[in-house]
């Protein structure tokens, strides 16, 4: 899975209440985000996990046919 940078504009108490969250979670501060953002996808419907120890996701056909 390739990582592409990207800057974030994000209010300082929620940044703030993320590192509290990643610190509980033994995670990084851009592991937490990533992993809060991955499952909101799932969670919606958005995308699907491939497997559940592996972080990728794979994009949901909208006809009901997966690539």
């Amino acid at each position: 899975m390739s990582k592409k940078a990207f800057p974030l504009r994000i209010n300082e108490q929620v940044l703030a209440a993320m590192q509290r969250w990643a610190d509980d979670d033994l995670r990084s501060l851009n592991a937490q985000i990533e992993y809060v953002l991955r499952d909101a996808l799932v969670k919606s419907g958005r995308v699907k996990l491939v497997q559940k120890v592996v972080t990728d996701v794979e994009l949901i056909d909208d006809e009901g046919l997966d690539e």
